[in-house]
């Protein structure tokens, strides 16, 4: 699977064990995140994940921000991109049976490096279950 990564500097080091997780399981994976010490606008590298995401160089993105809101907020501005806020497994594996999220977004602050793992494996092994659900996907962006 091709996952795009994406942080800002709140999420360096979740990301790096997260993208190094990643590829020992065979992934590939986009790094578009930030990797040094100074504060950064999250927007910077949270645009960048979602566009690969939506233009399909991505199966799924993963983004890490201090509260996962920003990221989420910023990823959420796209088209067709759907970023769930996950803090624990299950709220990850609801995120993508029922919500279709094609792109995870971790609270760094509130997490640790061993929870980021295991939500981002359940993230990405874990199926839309369509069905009911897909209804519910089609109506989010008949916004006014």
């Amino acid at each position: 699977m091709k996952i795009a990564i994406g942080n800002d500097h709140a999420g360096v080091e979740i990301k790096e064990k997260i993208k190094e997780h990643l590829t020992k399981k065979g992934h590939t994976v986009i790094n578009k995140g930030y990797d040094g010490k100074e504060s950064v606008d999250y927007p910077d590298y949270i645009h960048p994940v979602s566009k690969e995401v939506k233009e399909g160089n991505a199966d799924i993105g993963v983004i890490v921000c201090g509260s996962g809101n920003g990221a989420a907020m910023t990823a959420n501005k796209h088209k067709g991109i759907r970023a769930a806020i996950c803090w624990s497994e299950e709220i990850a594996s609801l995120a993508r049976k029922h919500n279709n999220a094609n792109i995870l977004s971790i609270p760094a602050r509130f997490i640790s490096l061993e929870d980021a793992k295991k939500i981002t494996l359940t993230f990405i092994n874990t199926n839309f279950e369509g069905g009911r659900h897909q209804k519910r996907i089609d109506k989010i962006p008949n916004c006014s």
